[in-house]
């Protein structure tokens, strides 16, 4: 137990999921498995490899009951965390290599897992790529559960015992240790290591539970019982805070009660600026069980259904009728709001085991998005017939993805024009209407956004690629990732000139990429003329709140000023400060 006189003390990491809680930490530490080489009989051979794909089958039934109880409890986006643990297990090179190593080294099955699953985690802890950090990070999980269950503990982190509420502190947490945590007990956690984008950040930031990650040494530097303020706002845990410090955040999370309290009456209040201007404000989803998140943050229907993942860790791609269910079925639970689906864009840092899709010297420019399906036509056309087909419903529209010309506008309209024949034929009913639009995403298209809106219904800038592609900037890439500037000149330009050309030729232009959630860039963009916003279901009371304290003629200068100023950093500055001035309510919780 901690002395009583110890002073302050301040540890930062960063924050990856949002709140303010103190109390008493629980320090875990995973058991460290003595593993050693043993030789083994030629006669124990054949037991052990039987022992090794027992304790597989066990493993797996441990994660499809973890991906049960997430998809129950919080959503199916989260639960699809799980399916890259479970195309681990079934991965015969990772199996052949261990039972080989247990035959040829006649080692025991903890020894030869370890051994193999060892050189992978090294092997990918090298690699620069966030893909194959995410995938370290799966792999350590999954490794640890599998030689839990060779050595037959029951569960390392068993928080089954927890009594009181307490703050988790360890060196890391799996994603599926996070995914159990009981939120009447556990009040957030602190962790060594880990990152933003990491499985066990999203999960945290799913279950609501403040969290900090990449503190370094305060597993070890911690003690059960010591009494701490984690601030999932700002990335630091306060040891022993002073009656100084206690009262200062005390006050913001009066600031943070009071929000909350602002954000639940304007849940169902229209998007609509002080002066009248009408905001679409859609969300961006996953698959048909995020649909109670849009519901549930006040959002008016979907602006971006990613379709990509209900193709992702599957053993094979959907078929259509698989597809139709789903589409369908959103579409009827968020009438009579709109829903546009995006057709399927893998490639990039999204791609599917099962089409074995060739490896790629820069997948980024390479075959993906539309380009991939006007290549696969028969894959294409499944999708494009089960969005016709939940069209019915009345409230769908299409969009396509990474359109860099017309010429691939054109062959994927003269596609939908057959699926409409077919379907006629068939006596099927679809929307006749069904609006199309087009992603904004390459410059070339901005710079064609007057042609390509001539025959399209709306236009979607999806703002993450459009960045990276203007400023040749991978934002996962730390080396170059100061030069990722959603407020660079040239973005702010691009911008204008879509929404410009758009609403020359009578169609709407939306936002769905990260800065339409961003309440800091919403006036910006709202006074660049943009007249969709579509973000993740959590940040939309945040962005509504922005948009209803918001005058048009004031944004409508600050957006003249953007167009004017030669500097990304002058322009962020001066987005911050007008957003501060206008909606100083969002910002007095986080200081």
């Amino acid at each position: 137990m901690s002395s009583p006189t110890k002073g302050e003390k301040v540890f930062r990491g960063t924050a990856v999921s949002a709140g303010v809680c103190r109390g008493k930490i629980l320090v875990l530490h995973r058991a460290r498995h003595i593993i050693t080489q043993r030789e083994i009989a030629e006669t124990e051979i054949p037991d052990e490899v039987k022992r090794f794909e027992q304790v597989l089958v066990q493993t797996r039934k441990q994660i499809n009951e973890i991906q049960r109880r997430v998809v129950q409890n919080m959503s199916g986006s989260e639960g699809d965390i799980f399916d890259a643990h479970l195309l681990m297990l079934e991965d015969r090179v990772v199996i052949d290599e261990v039972i080989r190593t247990i035959r040829d080294k006649k080692t025991t099955a903890d020894f030869a897992f370890h051994t193999v699953t060892d050189r992978y985690i090294a092997a990918m802890s090298k690699e620069k790529d966030e893909f194959f950090r995410e995938r370290v990070d799966v792999l350590r999980d999954l490794a640890g559960r599998v030689l839990d269950n060779l050595f037959e503990v029951k569960d390392a982190f068993d928080l089954k015992h927890l009594t009181e509420p307490c703050i988790l502190v360890s060196h890391d947490l799996s994603p599926s240790t996070t995914a159990q945590l009981d939120k009447k007990f556990v009040l957030g956690f602190a962790t060594d290591i880990g990152g933003k984008s990491s499985h066990t950040a999203i999960m945290a930031r799913s279950l609501d539970i403040p969290a900090v990650v990449g503190l370094q040494t305060i597993s070890d530097e911690l003690e059960n019982g010591d009494y701490v303020l984690l601030d999932g706002y700002n990335g630091t845990v306060v040891i022993n805070p002073t009656d100084k410090t206690l009262f200062e955040y005390g006050q913001l999370e009066k600031n943070k009660a009071s929000l909350d309290l602002k954000l639940a009456e304007i849940l169902q209040q229209p998007a609509i600026t002080l002066d009248g201007k009408t905001i679409q404000l859609s969300a961006n989803i996953e698959d048909q069980h995020d649909v109670e998140a849009v519901l549930a943050h006040g959002a008016e229907g979907v602006g971006l259904f990613r379709t990509e993942f209900l193709f992702l860790n599957h053993e094979k791609p959907p078929g259509e009728e698989d597809q139709y269910q789903v589409y369908r079925q959103v579409a009827a639970a968020l009438k009579p709001h709109s829903v546009i689906i995006r057709t399927l864009d893998l490639g990039g840092d999204k791609f599917v085991s099962n089409l074995q899709l060739a490896q790629e010297m820069n997948p980024f420019l390479g075959w993906r998005a539309i380009r991939f399906c006007l290549a696969q036509p028969e894959l294409f056309r499944a999708q494009l017939r089960a969005i016709l087909r939940a069209s019915a419903e009345g409230n769908i529209k299409m969009m396509y993805p990474m359109i860099s010309g017309l010429d691939e506008l054109n062959q994927a309209n003269a596609l939908v024009e057959k699926c409409k024949v077919e379907l006629r034929a068939e006596k099927i009913p679809f929307d006749e209407n069904l609006e199309i639009g087009v992603m904004i995403e390459i410059p070339s298209a901005a710079l064609i956004a007057d042609a390509l809106a001539k025959r399209a219904k709306f236009f979607s800038i999806g703002s993450n690629d459009l960045i990276q592609y203007t400023l040749a900037a991978d934002r996962t890439n730390e080396k170059v990732s100061h030069l990722y500037e959603p407020t660079h000149p040239a973005i702010i330009r691009f911008i204008k000139m879509t929404v410009d050309a758009a609403h020359a030729h009578g169609i709407w232009t939306g936002v769905c990429g990260e800065i339409g959630g961003d309440a800091v860039l919403v006036p910006l963009l709202i006074g660049l003329g943009v007249d969709e916003l579509s973000a993740a279901p959590p940040v939309i009371p945040e962005v509504k709140y922005m948009i209803r304290r918001v005058k048009m003629s004031e944004a409508q200068a600050l957006a003249e000023f953007a167009l004017q100023c030669e500097s990304p950093t002058e322009i962020y500055a001066r987005c911050v400060e007008f957003a501060r001035q206008t909606a100083p309510s969002l910002f007095e919780s986080k200081a």
